[in-house]
């Protein structure tokens, strides 16, 4: 950058890309940036997803962000399974296609994600495509995220609800799932 530059949002984020195992634009940020919302506050943080790294200081300095290392899928999910870059930017970043944003989304509630708020989006989500969706479900490790779908899916008559059932499986268990979240509230989630 040579002074008196100004760094763009959209720049930044490619050339991140190129040095950062599978990163990506994952979550909320991923379905706003696809259509998908509910009251999208003006400085929202970005939500960023990839391997083990730090965002430089520069880059969180410029553009409020959370960085997620977490691996939510195993690891035989075909290699960027649910990406794809925005149809407006063809050669742009890597953005998770909705079906993945949600399930990213749902891994954040009770830690940066407000309850009410994923309920909210995840209502707006009526167009998801089962065929998506389901090797997605198929390979998630995360037993909350698979039962928030599938639970609020089923809740809000979603029509891809009993996809969502069917993919879920025997991997929801047969017990509650109930975790104590950073407000304080209980999320209690049956199978």
């Amino acid at each position: 950058m040579f002074p008196n530059d100004t760094l763009r949002q959209e720049d930044c984020l490619v050339f991140l890309s190129r040095r950062v195992a599978d990163f990506h634009v994952g979550g909320k940020t991923a379905l706003a940036w696809r259509g998908i919302f509910h009251n999208l506050p003006a400085r929202e943080p970005l939500s960023l997803w990839g391997g083990r790294a730090n965002l430089p200081a520069w880059f969180r300095k410029r553009f409020p962000s959370r960085y997620t290392t977490r691996n939510l899928f195993s690891s035989n999910l075909r290699k960027n399974f649910g990406l794809q870059p925005l149809p407006e930017m063809p050669e742009g970043i890597l953005v998770s296609v909705p079906e993945r944003a949600m399930l990213e989304m749902l891994d954040e509630v009770g830690v940066h994600q407000g309850v009410e708020e994923a309920r909210n989006i995840m209502e707006g989500a009526r167009a998801l495509r089962p065929d998506t969706l389901t090797p997605l479900l198929k390979k998630c490790r995360r037993v909350k995220v698979m039962l928030l779908c599938v639970q609020w899916a089923e809740e809000l008559g979603l029509p891809w609800a009993a996809a969502a059932r069917r993919a879920a499986g025997n991997k929801l268990g047969r017990s509650r799932w109930v975790t104590r979240l950073k407000d304080g509230k209980v999320l209690v989630l049956k199978p």
